[in-house]
């Protein structure tokens, strides 16, 4: 899933669930689970450094642009500081897993080894196969559960 995704459904875990600690370990379990599903993916092998420029980019965007959509649907609605408050917590904690991804790629930290391999069998499918490319039919789940957690927090 595209790091949108993940944070509008960790923004929609954060606006429907009261307790902080529940709605990080709620957006963690959430995150691979929508990785379970077929989607597509931006991201390049990381085997260079050519390869981790094109992604970074790609990724800052992807953060940027979720996050501005988060901004802007809190401050459409009235909310309580504290609502507020735990819809960035979910956000966040959503995406956590990919971040953990990401620095094991780029550090090679031993200790994040393990949630990596985890992180990679929760795919259904492996690294560059096609059913990962980026294209209409593999992003259809990554709109359609944006568009779920998007209606979530209008409705809400």
């Amino acid at each position: 899933m595209i790091l949108a995704t993940h944070a509008l459904v960790g923004a929609a875990i954060g606006d429907s669930i009261d307790n902080t600690w529940l709605i990080i370990a709620t957006s963690l379990v959430v995150h691979y689970f929508l990785d379970s599903f077929r989607h597509g993916e931006y991201v390049e092998s990381f085997d260079s450094k050519v390869a981790f420029k094109n992604t970074w980019w790609k990724s800052s965007l992807d953060i940027f642009l979720s996050l501005l959509a988060i901004f802007l649907i809190v401050n459409f609605k009235n909310m309580t500081p504290e609502k507020i408050s735990d819809i960035w917590v979910g956000s966040l904690a959503s995406m956590f897993p990919d971040m953990l991804t990401l620095i094991y790629w780029k550090f090679k930290i031993p200790l994040l080894g393990k949630i990596y391999r985890f992180h990679a069998w929760v795919h259904q499918f492996p690294r560059h196969a096609p059913e990962r490319a980026w294209t209409l039919r593999n992003a259809a789940n990554d709109i359609i559960f944006s568009l779920i957690a998007i209606i979530i927090l209008f409705v809400k």
